[in-house]
């Protein structure tokens, strides 16, 4: 299985950062169009639903892409804040949000957050940990910027079944099950963590969604 912790360095194409800049260059015109096939608004509602929200909760949305996350967001929280790498996948969500209405976006990279630690309540993370290289660092970092007892929520692709979906995915990003979530997250210093697979129709790729609640320090 080509886990976070077992592929010994090896990256599928789509970690390395550049070539997921690249990527999204081309992907962000038709991904709103593309993305509802695989995660759609009823599986972020009930993501959404796992998390407990207060009206004062500050939230962090890293990976936040065009904004699809976000919008759940804004539903619970009025101080929304996303971060992603990809210019050109923020630009979309600069068209939908403003630069600095209704979301604070930032530039950034999810294993180096620019924020102090303890700054956000809630932190989420869907369809981003994939094409981190190290997901262990990125996801201690959101870890770190999540105040103690706050929550951080996780949404990546889960691990094919299918031995050549299997050697595919590899070669391609991240893909893992519960077992490597559970070593992944215990790795990054959580404690406390539950897996979900959600899917948006029988033949639609599995989404593993992880919630986990930050320790004290």
């Amino acid at each position: 299985m080509g886990s976070a912790v077992e592929r010994d360095g090896i990256m599928g194409i789509l970690e390395d950062k550049s070539n997921a800049r690249l990527f999204y260059k081309y992907l962000s015109t038709v991904y709103d169009r593309v993305n509802r096939f695989n995660w759609t608004e009823e599986m972020r509602s009930e993501a959404l639903s796992w998390l407990e929200f207060d009206g004062d909760d500050r939230v962090l949305d890293v990976g936040c892409g065009t904004g699809f996350g976000t919008t759940g967001l804004l539903e619970h929280a009025d101080d929304v804040h996303g971060l992603d790498q990809s210019i050109h996948q923020m630009e979309k969500a600069f068209e939908k949000f403003g630069k600095r209405d209704r979301v604070r976006f930032y530039r950034g990279d999810a294993e180096r957050l620019p924020f102090v630690d303890d700054a956000f309540d809630v932190v989420w993370s869907s369809g981003s940990i994939e094409y981190w290289p190290n997901p262990i660092a990125g996801l201690a970092e959101l870890r770190r910027v999540a105040k103690p007892g706050g929550q951080v929520l996780v949404v990546g692709p889960d691990y094919p079944n299918n031995p050549v979906l299997q050697r595919v995915a590899d070669a391609i990003m991240l893909f893992y099950d519960e077992d490597e979530a559970d070593r992944m997250f215990e790795a990054a210093g959580y404690e406390s963590f539950d897996h979900h697979i959600q899917r948006a129709s029988p033949r639609s790729p599995r989404a593993i969604t992880t919630v986990a609640r930050v320790p004290d320090r």
